[in-house]
């Protein structure tokens, strides 16, 4: 049978848990490609172009570990959640971009609900392609969902929960393709906790609930997943001690919607924009001073 590679980058974070659910009850086999490292980094920089952000480029390097190693890739086109909630440009164009960098075979399918296109059909047209009945592609994708909301639901709960703590609050705000990632995110978040900070992510709340909030500060923006971000700090702000802006250079949406709110919150802030060449020393100073301040040390 086929196999299917997964790319740990972008896309991943939001619909990992969903494919491998979905190939998992069809019993497709899968590789998913390693955290990332170094040289995941260089490879996909060897791609890229210095108008992609970060995350990006190390999506790409990810693409690059897995050629060779599986049948298929697959890779998403999302363009929209509707009008109101666009995705950004590397969302809808990775697809394109790897398909005329590399010499892969790629799943794809589409979402733009302005047009009816859904994850719930994209997904039965994968089944489809690699030879499952439309009957068979239903059930697997019904099973992925309910286990992924399942899930989706404990995190969000743990998360909220966290609000209550008695150790400093700290909100992250950051996508989860950087937030968890092991060259982006993840230094800052065990230097965080490793210092007796309570993380609050940004991307563990109820996005219906997140979304609408988002317009307390901004009704004219229509990133949707910026939108989440800047919901779940509407929702956490009367209970956290200070918001970590965290963005991939160089992020368009993000660019624009963390000034937006910087320049409306009364909450204490640091702004962290990394790039390839950025050194986690930098960074700690600046997390240092930030909890220092935070605890009444500065």
């Amino acid at each position: 049978m086929d196999k299917v590679g997964i790319a740990r980058g972008i896309f991943y974070y939001y619909y990992g848990d969903i494919w491998k659910n979905f190939f998992d009850y069809l019993k497709v086999p899968y590789i998913i490609s390693p955290n990332t490292n170094k040289e995941i980094m260089e490879n996909g920089m060897k791609y890229s172009n210095d108008e992609m952000c970060l995350a990006l480029k190390t999506y790409l390097g990810h693409i690059h570990y897995l050629t060779g190693k599986c049948d298929y890739l697959i890779i998403p086109r999302i363009d929209n959640y509707h009008l109101d909630n666009q995705t950004c440009t590397n969302f809808l164009s990775a697809y394109d971009i790897v398909k005329n960098t590399f010499d892969v075979k790629i799943l794809n399918y589409n979402i733009a609900l302005d047009k009816h296109q859904s994850l719930k059909s994209g997904l039965i047209k994968i089944g489809l392609t690699l030879g499952f009945t439309k009957r068979q592609s239903k059930k697997a994708y019904k099973y992925a969902i309910n286990e992924y909301k399942k899930n989706h639901k404990r995190d969000i709960s743990i998360n909220i929960g966290k609000l209550n703590s008695n150790k400093t609050k700290i909100l992250l705000m950051a996508h989860p393709y950087n937030t968890y990632d092991d060259l982006i995110g993840r230094d800052i978040i065990k230097y965080l906790t490793a210092n007796d900070i309570e993380v609050i992510f940004s991307d563990k709340f109820d996005e219906k609930i997140t979304n609408k909030l988002s317009t307390k500060l901004s009704k004219d923006l229509y990133f949707k997943y910026s939108k989440d971000n800047i919901g779940a700090l509407i929702y956490a702000q009367d209970k956290i001690d200070g918001v970590i802006f965290l963005s991939a250079f160089p992020c368009g949406p993000d660019s624009l919607a963390n000034e937006i709110v910087m320049r409306k919150i009364d909450i204490p802030y640091i702004n962290i924009v990394l790039d390839n060449n950025s050194s986690f020393t930098g960074v700690e100073t600046r997390l240092e001073s930030f909890i220092d301040m935070l605890k009444g040390g500065v």
